[in-house]
């Protein structure tokens, strides 16, 4: 039997060289993807992405939520440390950023910070009554996909909770988290 040479080897001058004949005929008959195959994937990345920004959007709502809670916390702590030193009145927003417990983004009636807008109501003391407060913490963008939040969040000085209540404003009357 005879040895056929190599068909992808050519022997020149002491040489051995592939033959780009053949790999040129080879690469030459491969195609590219067709179009059905691209849009296909196109599809699947497209649906990723939608599941993915969907469930982003869902982590974003619970950080808010969760980081109102907190400040509704530390409020509560707050009033009651400035109360403690202003013969039992309570401050708002700005005396509380002056006493250094607050941070600057709380300036004004209704800052609005990580995607909720705080609101305090202080009642000054009287012959009938002592001083009180409410603090209402309520998404900036209650519904739709770009909600910031979907839970309304209450506190005063006569509950010693947090009040929650979803789609519309947390009362005193509403559960506590």
């Amino acid at each position: 039997m005879k040895l056929q040479p190599a068909k992808f080897v050519e022997y020149h001058e002491g040489v051995f060289r592939p033959n780009n004949m053949n790999l040129r005929n080879r690469l030459r008959d491969q195609r590219g993807f067709n179009l059905i195959e691209l849009m296909i994937v196109i599809a699947i990345i497209g649906l990723l992405i939608g599941v993915g920004s969907l469930a982003w959007g869902a982590m974003i709502r619970s950080g808010n939520e969760t980081a109102a809670i907190q400040v509704l916390e530390r409020m509560r702590t707050y009033q009651a440390q400035f109360a403690s030193s202003n013969r039992g009145r309570f401050g708002n927003f700005d005396q509380l950023i002056a006493k250094g417990v607050l941070d600057a983004q709380y300036a004004g009636d209704a800052p609005v910070v990580n995607g909720y807008i705080f609101t305090l109501e202080i009642v000054e003391p009287s012959s009938s009554a002592p001083a009180s407060y409410k603090v209402w913490a309520d998404p900036q963008v209650p519904t739709g996909i770009t909600a910031t939040g979907n839970r309304f969040f209450f506190t005063s000085s006569a509950v010693g909770n947090i009040k929650a209540k979803e789609g519309e404003k947390a009362t005193e009357t509403d559960p506590s988290i």
